[in-house]
């Protein structure tokens, strides 16, 4: 008997020898199954519109002031606690805004509420990978008066409808895994935990564990609804209550987060 490289040779004395071959395995469960042409370039660069929010391609010629206004707002300084950069003083946050324009990735914009007509916030694309199909929201801050409120989570619907109508396959929420609410909102959103890289960044010199989150092309649909019915008017009373959670309207969508061996090991 004799082991060749295209599988097991079989002889006796004198014959020919047989070779056996292993079977043939599924290309799909070899290397995954095929996917469609990715996007071939960066989402254009302009204004999401919402029944709340507009979303509005970071200009620091207009949204300067407000921005600053709406960021500094809490004396505290703890809208930055988690985030890489800030507080700042007003000259230091216009160069930062500037800074911020003057790139494609990440992608920022100026968050405005329509009930008061002004910047109230800033969100951005970024790590956008066009030849993977993968793109990420982050650079998140929301004025004290957005924060919790429907225009807050139209934002984020506004750019993940966008990411998804246009092709892309995965979006991806990180965080520091210390930070506890974002965390929260991910889940809300519909962003499925997928684990945490730890020692992953050094951020104001501190240690940053990174959680990350995500979300799939194939998971939007139900996704969509679920936005599309908790941002429906019906779905709030005459004080502005919610009738349905976000959160629990999402729930069924998350995805267990599973180990090496196929255990679950964490989740929702």
């Amino acid at each position: 008997v004799s082991t060749q490289s295209t599988g097991v040779a079989l002889h006796t004395h004198g014959e020919t020898p047989r070779v056996l071959k292993p079977p043939m395995q599924d290309p799909t469960e070899l290397f995954g199954p095929p996917v469609r042409e990715p996007p071939t370039e960066f989402p254009p660069w302009e204004m999401l519109e919402g029944r709340t929010v507009r979303l509005e391609p970071l200009n620091p010629a207009v949204h300067c002031s407000e921005l600053f206004e709406a960021s500094h707002s809490n004396a505290d300084g703890t809208l930055w606690t988690y985030m890489p950069y800030g507080p700042f003083t007003e000259p230091e946050f216009a160069d930062w805004l500037g800074a911020c324009a003057s790139g494609d990735d990440p992608q920022f914009y100026a968050l405005i509420d329509k009930s008061s007509g002004k910047a109230s916030g800033m969100l951005s694309y970024l790590r956008i990978t066009p030849s993977h199909g993968v793109i990420e929201v982050g650079n998140i801050w929301f004025a004290p008066q957005i924060q919790g409120t429907v225009a807050g989570t139209e934002a984020i619907y506004l750019l993940a409808r966008n990411v998804f109508e246009l092709g892309w396959r995965r979006f991806e929420w990180k965080c520091n895994n210390r930070n506890s609410k974002s965390k929260r909102s991910a889940l809300r959103f519909g962003f499925s935990y997928e684990g945490v890289f730890r020692q992953h960044l050094i951020t104001k010199g501190r240690n940053r564990d990174t959680a990350w989150f995500a979300m799939l092309d194939e998971e939007w649909g139900v996704v969509q609804q679920n936005f599309d019915n908790w941002l429906d008017p019906s779905n709030f009373d005459e004080h502005g209550n919610q009738r349905s959670s976000l959160r629990d309207l999402n729930h069924p969508v998350l995805r267990p987060l599973v180990g090496a061996d196929g255990e679950v090991i964490g989740g929702t």
